[in-house]
């Protein structure tokens, strides 16, 4: 019997606002569409977090024993500056700017993305197609939905009319939008004339002769809207109707609230069931922009190059540190946080190490089938990852005490208990079996640390000479100390 059979788990759908019990269309299997990347600059470190949740909730779903069908794509053409339908293709923007091939761009971004990916151990999806390679499937769509009465064509570009659909449909419903708000809210812009209303979104764009990324179609040369790749491609390979769509908070609307549009528009149903959403990461509890210098990259993080950083961290402690929030809460980083994050990710490795030492008995007094269960109770409630890591540090606990012959295992037990964590650790959250730091580095950083607090003490007491000597003496020994407006930190 496969194990989602003995797993009742629940999936927050965005759409309803509720956590819903989890049926796939089809038993056994799931289609699960998540929106990629814009491969025109280098993966941000919010990508990474949005990523790694949909990873892990690949991950569960495969342990739980599901056939997953994961498809996330590439948009290399169709989204525009704005994010709506004016101004420049981001990707034809970075190839002007740097005098490149548009696929040059491409290329060198997607390689980014998938470097980045593979050093914090995502698993790959099972199709990753891209919005170039499926231009005769999204002309096809946009037909359909002219043909269906949603759509108009105006001087080589065809708009989706969001009035004539809303007359019959919900166009908002995700998102919870009016449309009559959403009108009385908008002003004309220059650049919008050809459509009927401004709320009306693209669906294929004209290409202006300076436009580099162009194709032919029945309405003239031009390029497909940004929202029309996810429809083409997610239909394509998961069918009309699919299980799970997911992306960054952020796309909600207006992206996901078109592709919903689009769909309805074309195959006259709703083309997802549970519609997911991953909030934002912050730094230092702050938006990350480059706009003003709020921001570091994921590889940063591994080198330690940034000045938001007082040392370098490995991607298994980068991984640890954003799957202690849910992925519905918003996350926020910062150089304590992950120092906290690292001494954790520490203790769970040693911990699960040590289980190897342990003695076994021919009793157990401690419950391995319930914490067992609690682990599965955690991800079963809509993939609570931070409750799952709580259990698991109480399966620490477990370890220490039965190391330290408090408490009775058996051996059937014990491997019980070993396999769980390892699961769940190694399987599940995609943590690397990583060696971690001996118990010698450990006691070392204590005794800096107790030496910090002795030379902030001194400082209170205006003891400037010991202060010093507390600091020159650390530094001889390659130790150095770092006084910033949150406390003394220290690098060797």
């Amino acid at each position: 019997m496969p194990l989602y059979k003995n797993q009742t788990l629940k999936i927050y759908n965005s759409l309803s606002g509720e956590k819903e019990l989890f049926t796939p269309i089809n038993e056994g299997n799931v289609g699960m569409y998540v929106c990629g990347p814009t491969v025109y600059n280098n993966v941000h470190l919010g990508n990474v977090r949005t990523f790694m949740s949909f990873d892990v909730i690949f991950r569960y779903l495969r342990h739980l024993e599901y056939k997953v069908r994961y498809v996330r794509n590439i948009t290399d053409v169709g989204h525009v500056v704005d994010d709506v339908d004016e101004g420049e293709d981001k990707i034809a923007k970075k190839a002007r700017i740097e005098q490149l091939e548009p696929m040059e761009i491409v290329q060198r971004y997607t390689v980014d993305f998938h470097s980045i990916l593979n050093s914090y151990n995502f698993l790959p999806p099972s199709i990753e197609p891209t919005a170039t390679g499926h231009i005769i499937e999204q002309i096809e769509i946009v037909q359909q939905i002219i043909d269906n009465g949603f759509a108009y064509e105006t001087n080589g570009s065809v708009y989706f009319d969001i009035i004539k659909f809303n007359n019959s449909h919900h166009y908002g419903k995700l998102s919870g939008r009016n449309i009559e708000d959403m009108l009385a809210n908008t002003r004309d812009t220059e650049g919008q004339s050809d459509k009927k209303n401004a709320q009306d979104f693209a669906l294929w764009k004209k290409a202006e002769p300076e436009h580099i990324m162009r194709w032919p179609s029945p309405w003239g040369i031009g390029f497909p809207g940004w929202h029309l790749e996810c429809t083409a491609m997610s239909t394509k390979y998961l069918g009309e109707k699919f299980d799970i769509h997911g992306g960054g908070m952020d796309l909600k609307f207006p992206h996901h609230e078109c592709e919903i549009a689009q769909n309805e528009a074309c195959t006259g149903h709703s083309p997802v069931n549970y519609w997911m959403h991953a909030n934002m990461l912050t730094l230092n509890g702050k938006k990350m922009a480059k706009s003003t210098g709020n921001n570091i990259l994921p590889g940063e993080i591994f080198t330690g190059d940034s000045p938001f950083l007082t040392k370098a961290f490995s991607p298994n402690v980068a991984r640890f540190f954003m799957l202690q929030a849910h992925y519905r809460s918003v996350l926020d980083f910062s150089n304590d946080a992950i120092l906290a994050a690292e001494k954790g990710f520490t203790r769970l490795m040693e911990g699960i190490h040590l289980c190897a030492e342990i003695e076994t008995s021919t009793t157990s007094s401690v419950d391995v089938m319930s914490w067992k269960q609690n682990c599965y109770d955690a991800m079963n409630d809509d993939f609570n990852s931070p409750i799952l890591i709580a259990h698991l540090f109480e399966g620490i606990r477990l370890v220490n005490v039965l190391n330290d012959k408090r408490e009775t295992i058996t051996t059937n037990d014990l491997a019980e208990l070993k396999n769980t964590l390892e699961v769940f650790t190694f399987e599940v959250l995609g943590i690397k079996n990583e060696k971690v730091s001996n118990d010698t580095t450990h006691k070392l950083e204590g005794v800096i640390e107790m030496l910090i607090e002795m030379r902030k003490a001194a400082r209170e007491n205006k003891n400037w000479a010991l202060s010093d000597e507390i600091r020159d003496k650390l530094l001889v020994l390659d130790i150095q100390l770092k006084d910033g407006k949150d406390g003394t930190s220290f690098t060797f």
